[in-house]
């Protein structure tokens, strides 16, 4: 588990277009992260 206030680990997932996208790949640019744990969807 990461804790408040610090940095992310890296991590890579798909984007709607089929290609994957890295947390280093948008380095210094503002990003939201939201995860649907129970949506069911």
């Amino acid at each position: 588990m990461v804790e408040e206030g610090k940095p992310a680990p890296e991590f890579s997932l798909p984007a709607d277009s089929g290609a994957v996208i890295t947390l280093s790949a948008l380095r210094g640019r503002p990003i939201v992260l939201y995860f649907y744990p129970k949506d069911d969807s």
